[in-house]
């Protein structure tokens, strides 16, 4: 395993859950960003996967903040629930959160998403802006709004659906934060081309799944009955790949 010390290029893992968030460690992530249902792009963990996996992470934990799949635009309600979810995060001792949220037209919702980010820092907790960053209307304009709100980093594709597409407004966006940011390149990325990618952008913190798919135990399979709409096997479950974790660095690192 590159020991932390002499890692450029620095590895956050989307993990899926406190069992990929062990992985993401065992394999030399710097950070873990703790979800589920990444099928939907990633909703707020439940308080049991968060607690194991802070119970069982020395690395940085960051949870994921998005109480719905879909859009970027949140009500009264789902504001107030993200609020309380900072605060479980910060009571148990996470290191940090990862927020977003959008107005109407496209830009971000800077009044709302200052209140989040003051919210979280107050207790300690560092904040990353995730990818709605790539839905919003001025990718350029919004990464100033997100330096003066104060946060620590925005992953993004650089508005397109992975980071190698987007590869040359990736570059582009780690010109103009000139160091006031960090821009973490996230979406698509593997062992096969993070080290394109790093080369080309020059980002030093990358963002990946590195997952691998598990056959379920199960012995009897009740193949008359679909519990989930649109899911291909209901008996194959999605991990971390400790594995892949160290290629990803590997290559990342060269």
């Amino acid at each position: 395993m590159i020991s932390e010390q002499s890692q450029h290029i620095k590895l956050e893992v989307c993990a899926n859950s406190a069992t990929s968030a062990i992985a993401a460690q065992e394999g030399g992530a710097i950070r873990v960003e703790l979800c589920e249902n990444l099928a939907e792009g990633g909703t707020t963990p439940s308080i049991g996967q968060i607690l194991l996996a802070r119970k069982h992470l020395n690395i940085q934990l960051y949870v994921l903040i998005r109480p719905r799949r879909g859009d970027f635009l949140y009500s009264d309600l789902e504001f107030e629930i993200m609020k309380a979810d900072i605060i479980s995060c910060a009571d148990v001792g996470c290191d940090g959160v990862v927020i977003g949220m959008l107005k109407p037209d496209g830009s971000i919702d800077k009044e709302r998403c200052k209140q989040l980010v003051d919210l979280a820092t107050q207790r300690g907790l560092g904040v990353t802006f995730h990818r709605a960053f790539d839905m919003c209307n001025d990718q350029l304009r919004a990464l100033e709004d997100i330096i003066d709100i104060g946060c620590e980093r925005i992953l993004t594709s650089g508005g397109k659906t992975t980071a190698m597409e987007g590869a040359t407004h990736l570059a582009s966006l780690v010109d103009n934060a000139a160091g006031r940011i960090t821009i973490m390149a996230g979406s698509g990325i593997t062992e096969s081309n993070v080290a394109h990618l790093v080369h080309f952008t020059k980002v030093t913190e990358v963002h990946s799944s590195a997952r691998s798919s598990k056959k379920s135990g199960m012995q009897y399979k009740n193949d008359h009955i679909l519990m989930s709409v649109g899911m291909a096997d209901e008996f194959s479950l999605d991990f971390t790949d400790a594995d892949k974790v160290r290629r990803i660095l590997a290559e990342a690192n060269k």
